[in-house]
């Protein structure tokens, strides 16, 4: 059980590194969450996570400029410092590693880390560079932060998959937990894009679980054409009448590649679809019985 700690904030990397040493050299198991602010549900759950498998949970809250692209949001990216606090704190953080972007990337700063090939397809092939920022400032957290357990959500699947394979590629001495994507109670996975939603989007984008969940019951039914299936759920996810949809993709989670049959015992059902500006990703690991 975890014991009470006075909670703390750092932001500098000295700071933290230092910090995690003491921990770790009183035989302390230390846990981190790496996420960007703007707390919800969401990351209560892995933040909950974390402190039911370490004695000294970490939240590093960070807006990664690397992984946002030239027309992407990052300047409008949400932020609430003092709520995030509060969140992190009540759900069982210890520590908030909170530090500015001069600090992780100084001057002079030229080293990535990338996964080659997966960073390239699905989210990848949409957004340019963006898993390159999000390996290498992972890397960085990790480094950094010195945990034995890191935890991360299912919500973002193909960034789960490769920090998974970094940190085998690479030989980080860390277990890498993958936490079920957290709905709102219609289904919406819960994301801090949401806020960007209007009423009519927010509503809009329910088709994204229907779709999924239709997946998932045509699959139990037994039905094994992919392309089929994905005529059907883009029937759906068009109901809504969404503004661009970006992908409907069957990957084989055991590779993260994208396969044409079910033959497998799961698939990994991914979308990306965008309501108005805002862009959503959902998906479902669907298991496929003989």
């Amino acid at each position: 059980m975890k014991s009470e700690l006075p909670f703390q904030i750092l932001k500098t990397i000295r700071e933290m590194q230092e910090v995690s040493e003491k921990f770790r050299c009183e035989g302390k198991k230390i846990a981190v969450v790496p996420t960007m602010g703007y707390l919800h549900n969401g990351h209560t759950t892995l933040i909950e996570r974390a402190s039911s498998l370490a004695d000294i949970v970490i939240t590093t809250i960070f807006v990664n400029p690397t992984q946002f692209g030239p027309n992407e949001d990052f300047a409008r990216y949400p932020r609430d410092f003092e709520h995030d606090k509060v969140v992190a704190h009540n759900a069982g953080s210890d520590i908030i590693f909170y530090p500015d972007a001069e600090e992780i990337y100084p001057t002079g700063f030229s080293s990535i880390v990338e996964v080659e090939g997966v960073s390239n397809i699905l989210e990848g092939a949409f957004r340019p560079k963006h898993f390159q920022g999000v390996t290498t400032v992972v890397a960085k957290l990790l480094n950094i932060t010195k945990p034995h357990i890191a935890v991360f959500g299912q919500k973002d699947a193909q960034q789960a998959f490769l920090i998974q394979k970094m940190v085998r590629d690479l030989n980080f001495d860390i277990d890498i937990i993958i936490a079920p994507i957290v709905r709102e109670a219609d289904g919406l996975a819960m994301s801090s894009r949401n806020m960007y939603l209007n009423e009519a989007e927010r509503k809009s984008a329910l088709v994204l679980f229907r779709s999924l969940q239709h997946a998932a019951e045509r699959i139990r039914q037994g039905e094994r054409s992919i392309a089929l299936l994905r005529k059907e759920m883009l029937n759906i996810i068009q109901s809504g009448a969404p503004s661009q949809i970006d992908y409907i993709a069957f990957v084989d989670p055991a590779t993260f590649s994208e396969t044409e049959h079910l033959n497998q015992p799961e698939i990994l059902v991914a979308l990306a679809v965008r309501f108005g500006t805002t862009r959503l990703i959902d998906n479902s690991l669907i298991p496929i019985t003989p």
